[in-house]
């Protein structure tokens, strides 16, 4: 077990956060399925149970392979994904909120999604601050060489400031109350601005540099702990990471949503309507933005299957995104009363069951094979860096 966790990387916790987001997405729709809930409740217990297993695994990652881990924080491809770890503890602790009290209780799921939130904003804001300061100061990374993953760090705050609104009802009246939805409004702010920062980066990238890379050369497997270096045979299938854009979009739009919901008799009424003036307001043009990048990262996908990008953990990408945006479209729908956005927040659903699925089905398989803890291969030797002797 030691050895196999040694390049278990940051990036798993991207199938914790996507299975939450089926639970707590699925929650929202419109309707009410037969034996939905109890579905929801069992999803979000796997996710709770993926959260513990993948926390005690990248503990002895920690313990006794400490200079992969330091390795993974100096890699510019890695080091983004701990934005994944706050990501997964909010998840699984607003999920606990949201249908987990089902099975646990209202109190017992108050406390879990307290203490989750709390590490997991905690943690997010360090990776915010950290990750970006590598970046300027150990990872000399060029405007070209920019991805989505980059998004990662910096939008972890977005999901404490649409989850934490959940815990408001359960603190004193008052101050409590108050501080923890303006806190939330704060971290909303953060998030936005620091995505608006690198969303154009990410644009011209994409468009003066052409598409992201479609994954390995022929032969040689992913590497699975998230690197991408020189090295072609260790190049990630970038193509699906161009969904982590939805995230910022989808999880706004729906932080904006919770403001309105909670901020009544918790902030003067002025302030209270303001929130529901934002929900539509901001939520309505972000999310026809969503759309049109939804669009746009598909195509790009379509062009790599065609190529023949194969599986990698990159394609939980198509997960958590586009979750966001399923709760993004369910606000608005409550906000604005237009059935149009129940109609979409059911077809994005679909899509996000679908690409659960796939990625749930293929991480079994590339788990029970061995591939996908197995480290990267020994470069070619045409590939290998020499080194000139002195005489």
């Amino acid at each position: 077990m030691v050895t196999a966790v040694r390049h278990l990387g940051p990036n798993w916790y991207a199938s914790v956060m996507g299975t939450a987001i089926v639970a707590t997405a699925g929650a929202g729709l419109p309707g009410h399925l037969p034996g939905l809930r109890t579905a929801l409740a069992a999803v979000w217990a796997l996710s709770f149970a993926l959260l513990l297993v993948l926390l005690a695994a990248r503990t002895l990652h920690w313990t006794h392979h400490r200079d992969q881990a330091r390795a993974h924080l100096l890699d510019p491809a890695t080091a983004p994904f701990y934005g994944c770890l706050a990501m997964a503890l909010l998840a699984v602790g607003g999920g606990t909120l949201v249908v987990g009290q089902d099975w646990i209780g209202l109190r017992a799921a108050v406390v879990l999604d307290a203490v989750l939130f709390a590490v997991g904003t905690v943690v997010g804001l360090a990776a915010a601050v950290a990750v970006p300061y590598l970046m300027a100061v150990r990872h000399h990374v060029h405007p070209s060489e920019a991805t989505p993953v980059w998004l990662l760090p910096v939008v972890a705050p977005m999901v404490s400031a649409a989850l934490g609104p959940l815990l408001v009802p359960h603190l004193p009246a008052g101050q409590a109350r108050a501080t923890l939805l303006l806190a939330c409004f704060a971290m909303f702010g953060l998030s936005l601005l620091a995505t608006l920062l690198m969303l154009p980066l990410l644009f011209a990238r994409l468009v003066a540099g052409g598409p992201l890379p479609l994954g390995p050369v022929p032969g040689f497997p992913p590497a699975p702990s998230g690197r991408t270096t020189g090295n072609l045979e260790q190049a990630l299938a970038l193509t699906p990471t161009l969904f982590l854009v939805l995230g910022p979009l989808g999880q706004s739009t729906t932080a904006v949503g919770k403001f309105a919901d909670f901020a009544p008799g918790v902030v003067p009424a002025a302030y209270a309507q303001g929130f529901g003036l934002l929900a539509v307001l901001y939520g309505v043009p972000v999310m026809g933005f969503a759309l049109l990048w939804f669009g746009l990262a598909t195509a790009h996908v379509v062009r790599a299957r065609r190529r023949g990008m194969g599986f990698a953990m990159t394609w939980w990408a198509f997960t958590f995104p586009v979750g966001t945006c399923v709760t993004g479209a369910e606000s608005l729908a409550r906000h604005t009363g237009l059935a149009v956005y129940d109609g979409l927040a059911v077809v994005l659903y679909g899509v996000l069951v679908a690409a659960w699925a796939t990625a749930a089905v293929h991480t079994a398989k590339g788990l029970l094979s061995g591939e996908l803890l197995a480290g990267p291969p020994p470069a070619p030797a045409a590939l290998r860096p020499t080194t000139a002797r002195t005489t």
